[in-house]
């Protein structure tokens, strides 16, 4: 039997390959799983927070803190960069909507 041909490093950026991407460096398996269910939670019967609940086994609040966190790193950038970006403009707009209820904007405060 001939020694498993696949490359012991990824392929060069740019490269196809039949295969799964490699996992960036940095990330853990938990981080992972966070971005792979945030790519397919309408899958899972029930309410998001439900889903959250039991497969991290964690407060969804918990989980939104931690996931804020992780879509600001580069390497989950790196590990599905067009899942990041949606998160990271899903999260701006929702901040631009809040913001002017927070500084107060369009009452007339005088």
């Amino acid at each position: 039997m001939s020694p498993d041909p696949t490359p012991a490093v990824s392929p060069p950026e740019g490269t196809a390959s039949s295969e799964a991407p490699a996992q960036p460096a940095g990330l853990t398996r938990r981080e992972h799983e966070m971005l792979a269910f945030e790519r397919q939670w309408w899958r899972h019967a029930g309410a998001k927070e439900t889903a959250i609940r039991e497969q991290f086994g964690v407060p969804p609040t918990r989980y939104y803190q931690v996931l804020n966190a992780l879509v600001d790193r580069p390497a989950a950038l790196a590990a599905d960069p067009l899942l990041v970006r949606r998160l990271r403009r899903l999260r701006t707009a929702r901040r631009q909507r809040r913001s002017p209820h927070i500084l107060g904007k369009g009452s007339s405060a005088l």
